[in-house]
């Protein structure tokens, strides 16, 4: 397996997906957009990750590689492979699928619950509310023939499967002490005081039980995009 990672900034990376990577013997390629938009070709990944980042998929006049990254998504999920976005990651694939992407009603920034939304045997399932890591601003539409797969009080849009393989999660189910700690020393400007947003010090008192719990969710995700015989 040939895992290939778009990174947008270099303080958010793969997380747990790293070890997990490791453990089915794949090979980890990454297109960093913060150096350069080489993208590669269909035929040489076998599974797509997008992830995070502080831009919104509308800056295009700003960063124009998005225009390319943008066709690219959508010529990997076109294609049948096995797509994964996570927040940036998953507007990526909303708007490259045409689906509309905007501020959201509230930032979500820390540890709040989504509720499942899909009880159907052709799509993942989420367990019927469990607390994840949110870092957002921006929500978006679903993209036409997209399943909705999970919602929270803060953001309607939260998770959306298209096809058999392509999953996006407004959330970060990736996220480590590691990883959240790297977030923070970079956004922590973000922390406004708001409903749905936590402080510096609540983020930084979670258990390491709630890290594992959210990966171990993350494996399965990733689980059941590279499954066989989808």
């Amino acid at each position: 397996m040939h895992i290939h990672v778009l990174q947008h900034v270099p303080f958010e990376g793969l997380g747990s997906i790293f070890p997990w990577g490791q453990s089915q013997g794949a090979t980890i390629s990454t297109t960093k957009l913060f150096e350069s938009a080489n993208l590669p070709t269909l035929s040489e990944f076998d599974v797509l990750i997008a992830l995070g980042g502080p831009m919104s998929v509308n800056d295009e006049a700003s960063l124009p590689w998005l225009r390319d990254e943008k066709r690219f998504v959508r010529e990997t999920i076109d294609s049948g492979k096995p797509v994964l976005g996570i927040c940036l990651g998953a507007q990526l694939m909303a708007s490259s699928l045409g689906a509309r992407v905007y501020p959201g009603t509230n930032k979500e920034i820390g540890w709040f619950p989504v509720v499942s939304c899909a009880q159907r045997s052709d799509c993942f399932v989420f367990p019927d509310e469990t607390e994840v890591f949110h870092w957002h601003g921006e929500t978006f539409d679903l993209p036409a023939d997209a399943i909705h797969l999970a919602k929270s009080e803060a953001c309607f849009h939260q998770a959306f499967q298209v096809g058999a393989r392509a999953i996006g999660l407004q959330f970060h189910l990736e996220t480590t002490p590691q990883s959240a700690a790297d977030i923070l020393s970079n956004c922590r400007h973000e922390l406004v005081p708001a409903k749905f947003v936590q402080s510096e010090q609540e983020l930084r008192s979670v258990p390491a039980s709630r890290y594992l719990a959210i990966n171990a969710l993350m494996e399965n995700v990733l689980s059941y995009i590279t499954r066989s015989g989808a």
